[in-house]
């Protein structure tokens, strides 16, 4: 059951939504204006990453920022342990 983020373009609203089906994503209304204008949002997220001796972890998280066509810029955060 994913939980998802929009902002409504009529009032910029910005709300969470839990969408059981893609119906009920599709059928979303901003809760302030009843605006049905709305697009999805990156979500905020936060991780937990021990450095400790202990862990053998022992670098940073590193992000990478570069620009992106049509949005700005864009950002690859690479958390150690992790490997492709």
């Amino acid at each position: 059951m994913p939980i998802y983020e929009f902002r409504c373009d009529a009032c910029g609203e910005i709300f969470e939504l839990l969408a059981l089906n893609s119906k009920e994503q599709k059928e979303a209304r901003c809760p302030q204006c009843g605006g049905e204008d709305l697009v999805r949002v990156m979500s905020a997220c936060a991780s937990v990453v021990d450095n400790s001796p202990s862990s053998g972890a022992s670098a940073a998280p590193q992000m990478q920022s570069r620009s992106c066509a049509n949005s700005g810029s864009c950002a690859t955060i690479t958390l150690p342990g992790h490997e492709r």
